[in-house]
């Protein structure tokens, strides 16, 4: 990525915050991050040389616990957490709803019902199963690599604005994962999302209420297939009654999750060490 020039200032007005990746800087570092997928790399080489006493090491990852391997070794090395869970040290959702953020909804109009969109797809993962048996009672329109119809990047977002419902369903079900299927995918396409993640009450805790659909609301999928299949205008359009408050912010760039690290370095404990990563990582009480 690109780090020239005062990023944190000129892009995200965080002051006093330079990155860099020069490893010369190592020993003139207050924060050092390690990206996990790296860590888990055959090879990758981490710092050699006694480490500055007051410099802090940033485990950072979004991905879930299901998709994360290797922890168990790094206990005892890292300092803070930066990760999608709202418990980290710094907190990097992949997106959040911001009051008075002027939106433009998307007006495409709407001639399909439910899309989905699956690059990585797995009989034994829960949304698998859910896809199988709700499509018996529902066509839904698949994109993606998983049924050989790629989306491009720019393709994206018009097509799942054709439908008035998208199916957000996570590859894995943990605490506060709640990825760009929903923020991006769904709420800048303007589709309503049918969610399959973590309970309802956890996506309240970051989301409207009546801004989604959650799979558990419904005693059988069969139920949720009826009520799609009936809604009317009127009922649909309660569900971006919150847009008029509301916009999205979605975070795809990491040099802004990066300078987040400064915001938060004022307040963040300098004498913390996470001796046993993996727990806190795994244990999440959902």
């Amino acid at each position: 990525m690109n780090l020239s020039g005062d990023i944190c200032l000129n892009n995200y007005n965080i002051k006093n915050c330079r990155l860099t990746d020069d490893r010369n800087m190592f020993n003139r570092s207050n924060v050092v991050v390690f990206h996990h997928i790296e860590l888990d790399l055959v090879g990758h080489q981490m710092p050699t040389g006694p480490r500055p006493s007051q410099q802090m090491w940033v485990w950072a990852t979004l991905e879930s616990p299901s998709n994360t391997n290797g922890l168990m070794k790094w206990n005892n090395t890292f300092n803070w957490t930066l990760t999608y869970r709202e418990d980290s040290d710094i907190f990097v959702p992949y997106g959040r709803v911001v009051p008075n953020l002027a939106m433009q909804l998307n007006a495409t109009l709407k001639d399909g019902l439910v899309s989905w969109v699956v690059s990585h797809y797995r009989r034994t993962q829960e949304r698998a199963i859910f896809y199988k048996e709700f499509s018996s009672y529902l066509k839904v329109d698949v994109y993606g690599k998983a049924s050989r119809k790629p989306l491009c990047s720019s393709c994206l977002l018009p097509m799942i604005s054709k439908y008035l419902f998208y199916l957000a369903l996570e590859n894995s079900v943990h605490k506060d994962y709640i990825t760009e299927k929903l923020w991006r995918n769904a709420f800048l396409a303007g589709a309503v999302p049918i969610v399959l993640g973590p309970p309802r009450k956890n996506y309240e805790k970051f989301i409207p209420s009546n801004s989604f659909i959650h799979v558990a609301d419904f005693p059988s999928l069969k139920h949720l297939a009826e009520f799609l299949n009936t809604m009317t205008p009127e009922r649909y359009q309660e569900f971006f009654y919150w847009r008029q408050r509301y916009g999205v912010k979605v975070y795809t760039d990491w040099r802004e999750r990066f300078c987040m690290i400064c915001s938060k370095y004022p307040s963040l404990p300098k004498n913390k060490v996470y001796t046993d990563i993996e727990g806190w990582f795994t244990n999440e009480h959902v």
